[in-house]
C-alpha cells in the first residue's frame, strides 16, 4: 500500500503534519571526528565551565594541542549553540575551540536568580580569565555588543587575558545605520508593549517553573515570519520530495528544520534590556553603554587586532551596523 499513490499521499501528508506541530528537542553537535593535516583525531566534547546559565564546551581532540585558541561565543536569541556547528568544524583542524553553550532558561530554577545583560558581559569576562590570555574571541550576531564591552572593560582594567584578537560578525553594535525591519519594529512599540506581550511565565512542570522568560517560540515565530514565502514554498517542496521519493532533499529538509525549529527560552531580563539599551537607546554607539553601572570607556582598547564581518543579504542586521565597531574603537591602529 505504501508503493501506491493513495499510500504516498496519506504518508507525505502525516509526515508534512507532524513535522508542523511537533516539538523538537535540542540537537548534539555529534562531532566525532575531525581532518588534522590528513590525520583523522578523535574529538570529545568536555564542559571546562559551568554556570547556571551557561556552559562553556571544549571540543577535545585526543592527542592534540593548538596554540591558537578560540572563544567561539554563540547568540543567546532563541536558538541552541549548535546551530555554529559548522563554524565549530572549520575551526577544529587548526584551533583550540570553545564554545559557549546558553542554557534554556526555563530548566534554570528560579533559585538561580536572574541573569541580565551585564550578567552576559560578565559570563565572557569569567570565560576568558579561565582560558587565558592567548585566546581569541569571535562572537556572532547577539552577542558582538556584549564581547566588545567585555573586551573594553578588560582592556581598563588591564586584565592580561584580554581577547588576543577580536572577531564581530553581524552584530547590531549601531543600529542606525541601515535600520532592518528588526530595528524598525523594536522602535514602534514602546517598552510596555514587550513586557506585555513578550514575556511569560515558565508554567509548572519545568524545573524553571515561575520564571519570567521571552518563550523561543515567539522568536521562531518572528523568525518564520521574516522569511515566509520562503519557508512555505520549501515545506510545499518537501512534500513533494516525500511523494516522489527524492530521499537524499528531504534528508536536506530534515536536518535543517530538526535544528531550526529547535529553540529555548530567554531570561526575560536580559531580553527586555536588549530591546531598550542595543535596540531603542542604540547606547553602545551613542557612547552611554555601561557595565555595573559605570560607563564603558572603549578608547581603552588599543592593542586588539579587530575583525568584523557583515553579509549582503542579512535581514537582521543593516550593513555598516557591525563595521561601526571601527569606529568606536577609536585608538585601535588602521
Amino acid at each position: 500500500y505504501s508503493y501506491t499513490w493513495s499510500g504516498r499521499i496519506a504518508s507525505a501528508t502525516l509526515e508534512s503534519a507532524m513535522r508542523v506541530t511537533q516539538r523538537y528537542d535540542k540537537l548534539g553537535f555529534n562531532i566525532e571526528t575531525v581532518d588534522v593535516k590528513g590525520k583523522t583525531v578523535k574529538v570529545e566534547e568536555e564542559i571546562t565551565f559551568a554556570k547556571p546559565f551557561c556552559n562553556l564546551i571544549h571540543f577535545n581532540k585526543a592527542g592534540q594541542t593548538e596554540k591558537d585558541k578560540v572563544l567561539l561565543v554563540a547568540p543567546l536569541s532563541g536558538h541552541h549553540s549548535t546551530l555554529l556547528k559548522g563554524t565549530v568544524e572549520a575551526l577544529l583542524p587548526n584551533h583550540e575551540v570553545y564554545i559557549t553553550d546558553w542554557l534554556d532558561a526555563r530548566e534554570v530554577p528560579l533559585e538561580e536568580g536572574p541573569f541580565s545583560f551585564d550578567c552576559y558581559v560578565g559570563y565572557l569576562i569569567e570565560f576568558l580569565n579561565n582560558l587565558g590570555g592567548d585566546t581569541h574571541m569571535i562572537a556572532i550576531c547577539q552577542p558582538t555588543v556584549q564581547a566588545l564591552i567585555a573586551t573594553a572593560v578588560m582592556a581598563e582594567e588591564k586584565n592580561p587575558n584580554i581577547p588576543k584578537s577580536l572577531t564581530l560578525m553581524a552584530g547590531p553594535l549601531d543600529t542606525s545605520k541601515n535600520p532592518t525591519r528588526v530595528n524598525d519594529f523594536s522602535k514602534e512599540r514602546p517598552m510596555s508593549w514587550f513586557e506585555k506581550v513578550a514575556i511569560m511565565t515558565v508554567p509548572v512542570g519545568y524545573p524553571g517553573e515561575g520564571r519570567q522568560v521571552y518563550p523561543g517560540f515567539m522568536q521562531l515565530g518572528g523568525f518564520i515570519s521574516m522569511n515566509k514565502d520562503t519557508h512555505i514554498k520549501k515545506h510545499q517542496q518537501y512534500f513533494q520530495n516525500l511523494l516522489f521519493g527524492e530521499k537524499e532533499d528531504s534528508e536536506r529538509f530534515r536536518a535543517f528544520y530538526d535544528e531550526y525549529m529547535s529553540v529555548l527560552d530567554m531570561p526575560a531580563e536580559f531580553y527586555l534590556e536588549t530591546i531598550e539599551r542595543v535596540f531603542k537607546n542604540n547606547e553602545l554607539a551613542n557612547g552611554t553603554i555601561t557595565y555595573l553601572g559605570k560607563k564603558v570607556d572603549f578608547s581603552a582598547i588599543d592593542n586588539t587586532p579587530l575583525l568584523t564581518v557583515e553579509g549582503a543579504e542579512d535581514d537582521i542586521c543593516g550593513i555598516g551596523q557591525t563595521e561601526a565597531a571601527q569606529d568606536i574603537c577609536k585608538n585601535i591602529p588602521k
